[in-house]
């Protein structure tokens, strides 16, 4: 399937988000000594299973993720990943790995007796959902994947240092948080103080790295305000995951997620991006569409990174109509 360069729509009103919906089931699943990770449903019990993976590593699941599903049509499932949202423990590094979220992924699956599931995911959600669907492909109904990330190193330094080709009055106060004579090497300097035992400096790393964050995601950036603890809390588990896969998580390209993509093709996938993503620039989702030109790939004008930018937020609610076709 070819590339698509979408316009913004004139005839047609833009699907917005679906209303507001709470849970029907949650629970926690304990997935080992340690980690024990919240999940929940919604939606329609006799639905299509659909489940979504959230970005980060360690942002978390949120009210607003339930609404890109239609929900008398979908199942809908909602889980947070080791370490994130309202999974405990909050911000652990303990058992923390690619492998091991993709197993907790299927240990879920079994625990609420799924046979097939559609994949959503976005930016980390995308890089966990291909990995999820490459070890079982048989378990996968299809993909539709926002930003793609494929947790390689040049990824990682445009994160880093990049982004202040674009941003750089953001990346001057991301930067001038650690002293200057540790500036060239950021990661290592913010990691050495999210692990730090001192809360308060953790707690100034977190506020920092996550407000940098927000700061070069939207197409119309803001930067977001920590008005409460549990919102400090949620930054420096955000900031600690982060920088513990960019440092200990990298995937070389000889271990790159495109290899042996062949065994997915027979899969439905959808990727959308945004042209002026800033977070996962579109140069990697170009190196996707080259493995696996077969996939729908649709480019979105006016779009950054965040999935409520209008545009990607239309064309995410789009997408997942578009594949009630494939089980209706």
């Amino acid at each position: 399937m070819s590339l698509q360069m979408i316009k913004k729509p004139k005839d047609r009103k833009r699907q917005a988000l679906f209303p507001e919906i709470t849970p029907y089931a949650s629970g926690y699943l304990n997935v080992d000594d340690t980690h024990s990770l919240y999940w929940e449903i919604c939606g329609n019990p006799e639905g299509i299973p659909v489940v979504l993976f959230h970005g980060g590593p360690g942002a978390g699941t949120t009210p607003t993720h339930r609404r890109f599903f239609d929900p008398e049509f979908y199942k809908i499932i909602l889980f947070d990943q080791r370490g994130a949202g309202r999974s405990s423990p909050l911000g652990s590094l303990e058992n923390n790995t690619l492998e091991h979220l993709v197993s907790d992924t299927e240990t879920l699956r079994k625990h609420l007796r799924i046979e097939k599931w559609h994949l959503f995911g976005g930016s980390w959600g995308a890089t966990l959902a291909i990995a999820y669907a490459k070890k079982y492909p048989n378990k996968c109904l299809s993909l539709t994947l926002r930003g793609i990330f494929l947790c390689e190193q040049s990824e990682i330094d445009w994160f880093m240092y990049g982004i202040r080709t674009v941003f750089p009055e953001n990346w001057e106060r991301f930067a001038s948080f650690i002293p200057e004579d540790e500036r060239d090497d950021l990661l290592i300097a913010y990691y050495s103080r999210l692990t730090s035992d001192d809360k308060e400096l953790r707690q100034q790393a977190g506020m920092e790295w996550a407000l940098y964050e927000s700061g070069s995601m939207s197409f119309h950036p803001r930067r977001e305000a920590f008005s409460h603890q549990d919102d400090i809390d949620s930054a420096v588990a955000l900031a600690r995951l982060e920088a513990h896969y960019f440092l200990y998580g990298v995937i070389s390209e000889e271990n790159s997620l495109l290899n042996n993509i062949d065994k997915l093709k027979k899969i439905p996938c959808t990727v959308i991006q945004g042209r002026y993503d800033m977070i996962c620039p579109v140069i990697t989702a170009e190196k996707f569409h080259k493995a696996w030109p077969e996939a729908d790939y649709i480019i979105v004008p006016d779009g950054g990174h965040s999935a409520m930018d209008p545009s990607i937020c239309a064309r995410l609610v789009e997408a997942m109509e578009n594949t009630k076709l494939l089980t209706s």
